[in-house]
């Protein structure tokens, strides 16, 4: 049985932008929870106890985060260059056979556990693209075997992508002797100077090995793209809402007799659901939280610790962090992250990062007149294949003044501000602030200009 993980996280993220400035992806919270603890917490149920996560330039996050944890260790790759070469990092913490996970993607338990119990190693953990592009290495798979890798193939997208692998303690020596590029492209493909774990992979294969495949029977998510954070929160929210079957309220918990709840809750310690709300859907609350005076929410929603949603705000499908607040006629469909304040007249539609404060009447666009396709760049490459529609992006520790106003798609950098009355059309960059120049006429004005 393997006892043994390393999950890794020293990636830059730079296609997350404006995610992954202030934290590692695995960092990234998904319904509240970064996604290395998803990982952690999963690989434990499932007996392994034993994990290393190694980070790069933002390890001290997760150094942080999991510094009451045992079992937990987070090194730092000081010269990243390549997921392989991360995972060699480790290896004088592993003793045995272990599994290696990438901390950007989100995997459920119970395929956590098939990999683990894989019937022979090597294995790869290899899940279906499902329509997404081939912007990725995909995996060749044949009944249970994996018969090699392609570097981000032109074509269909009905192959593989890998979500984690399995090794035993004897495989370091492949690893180590990566080429540092992948060479397994298409005639015209540019693959950057790094080293990937599917090349070793397939040097293997050359060699006269096989590989088990294991295929995901869940929603597995790679969050490569700000999108793709969209994607995990409704796959998490999914299994987690669709778990209630019952109201479940902690100690000190309560339903006032006026809420009307035409689903099902469920309420941490400390938390209530008040006077004149209403609950269409299955909602899950942390503790000290309140929903109250006329709150609408719908859908399957996620909210944090001590958090306030009050006075006629309106949630749907919506994901909501810790120390936040939405207030008079805010209207949320999205996700925000920790302490982002929704105080009057509003509509965000989007991912909102930590620490955001809204003025009053900021509106997200979600909706083209045209009906056409936002189309996102991503380190200056057009991409119309995503799941954003037209949610808009705003970056951690940013401001807006009154009646701003986000075009859809836009994204803004961390620590920026769009002013007052601005109607921001392009991505804003980090450390930027935007405001708008006014022309004012006067004109002398009195009772003569109505005939007296």
């Amino acid at each position: 049985m393997i006892t043994s993980a390393v999950i890794l996280d020293a990636g830059k993220g730079t296609k997350l932008w404006p995610y992954a400035q202030i934290r590692s992806k695995g960092m990234v919270p998904i319904c509240n929870k970064p996604v290395l603890r998803h990982l952690v917490d999963a690989l434990k149920n499932i007996g392994v106890g034993d994990i290393i996560i190694v980070g790069g330039a933002h390890a001290a996050g997760a150094r942080n985060h999991f510094r009451n944890d045992e079992g937990i260790h987070v090194i730092e790759d000081k010269n990243p260059r390549g997921p392989v070469f991360s995972l060699c990092v480790a290896k004088e913490y592993i003793a045995g056979d272990f599994v290696a996970l990438f901390g950007d993607t989100l995997v459920t338990e119970s395929d956590l556990r098939a990999l683990v119990e894989a019937p022979g190693l090597p294995a790869v953990l290899a899940s279906p693209l499902h329509g997404r592009s081939n912007d990725c290495i995909t995996c060749n798979v044949h009944g249970d075997k994996a018969t090699g890798f392609v570097g981000h193939p032109r074509g269909g997208s009905d192959g593989h992508w890998c979500a984690g692998f399995a090794f035993k303690q004897e495989h370091f020596g492949l690893l180590e002797a990566n080429a540092g590029r992948f060479t397994v492209t298409q005639v015209g493909m540019m693959p950057p100077l790094e080293g990937f774990i599917e090349m070793s992979l397939n040097d293997y294969l050359k060699d006269g090995g096989e590989i088990a495949a294991i295929v995901t029977q869940d929603h597995t998510v790679d969050i490569d793209k700000p999108w793709h954070i969209l994607e995990a929160e409704y796959a998490c929210k999914k299994r987690w809402c669709g778990a209630l079957t019952e109201n479940v309220l902690a100690e000190g918990a309560g339903i006032h007799p006026s809420a009307v709840v035409d689903g099902f809750v469920r309420l941490g310690e400390g938390s209530s659901i008040g006077r004149g709300a209403l609950i269409e859907g299955r909602v899950i609350v942390g503790r000290n939280s309140r929903i109250r005076n006329g709150a609408i929410i719908r859908g399957n929603c996620v909210v944090g610790d001590d958090t306030t949603i009050e006075n006629g705000c309106y949630l749907d499908d919506a994901s909501v962090g810790n120390r936040c607040y939405i207030g008079h006629g805010a209207e949320l469909g999205g996700i925000l992250w920790d302490k982002v304040y929704l105080y009057h007249y509003m509509e965000i539609s989007g991912i909102v990062g930590d620490n955001v404060d809204f003025g009053a009447a900021t509106v997200c666009g979600s909706l083209r007149f045209d009906d056409g396709v936002t189309r996102h760049r991503i380190k200056g490459r057009l991409e119309a294949e995503h799941e954003a529609g037209d949610a808009c992006f705003v970056g951690d520790y940013c401001r807006t003044g009154v009646n701003a106003i986000l075009m859809p798609g836009v994204k803004t950098g961390v620590y920026s501000i769009v002013g007052a009355g601005v109607v921001l059309r392009e991505d804003l960059e980090d450390n930027t602030l935007i405001y708008a120049e006014q022309t004012h006429v006067k004109k002398t004005w009195g009772p003569e200009m109505y005939g007296w």
